[in-house]
């Protein structure tokens, strides 16, 4: 890899989060779903949240940002990342891959919950099927896509897009941001107005 392609990738990446950012209907998004987490938490309920690959490593990274700390010492906010192995091997083995978040959510899912469902494309086929069986049980669907939303889009209270027709990396960078702005505002709403 040459200086310019390392240059270049970051220099992609400053300006799809400029044009993120640019779009204040973007910026209200992300407000009101911390608002409906934070909602949430307050009801004693709880987030899930599911992804593939990359987008599970975020839904996981936003999960323990919650239980664990993100900024401050504060108590553990209940969340919840469908990424446990076993469980995902036994469900993809007797039902299909497209029931390994479903089937999670038919199982501890409750109304009040908050299911952040993560999609680059917005067409995972079990992404779609657990915001499907979210709204099915009354639990409200946050969803990060990117590309042109995909069918996610039309499953979500809320859709975050990042309109990025690119590598799904490109995606992924602006929604680690936006997963720790969530994070910081459901934080700062619970514990440090």
């Amino acid at each position: 890899m040459t200086d310019n392609q390392i240059e270049n990738n970051f220099i992609e990446t400053i300006k799809l989060a400029k044009n993120f950012i640019e779009d204040l209907e973007n910026l209200e998004k992300v407000k009101f779903s911390a608002q409906i987490m934070t909602n949430c938490i307050k009801k004693k309920a709880k987030i899930i949240s599911c992804g593939n690959g990359g987008s599970m490593t975020d839904a996981m990274h936003f999960a323990e940002e919650l239980t664990g700390r993100f900024g401050k010492d504060r108590p553990s906010i209940p969340a919840v990342a469908i990424s446990d192995s076993g469980y995902i091997s036994c469900v993809a083995n007797d039902y299909g891959y497209e029931s390994v978040f479903s089937r999670f959510i038919e199982a501890f899912g409750q109304e009040n919950d908050v299911l952040l469902a993560i999609s680059t494309s917005g067409n995972s086929p079990n992404v779609l099927k657990a915001a499907k069986t979210a709204k099915n049980n009354r639990i409200k669907v946050i969803g990060l896509t990117g590309n042109d939303g995909g069918k996610l889009a039309t499953l979500c209270d809320i859709e975050i897009r990042v309109p990025h027709f690119g590598y799904a990396d490109r995606i992924q960078e602006i929604h680690i941001q936006i997963i720790h702005s969530l994070v910081q505002q459901i934080e700062n709403s619970l514990f440090f107005k």
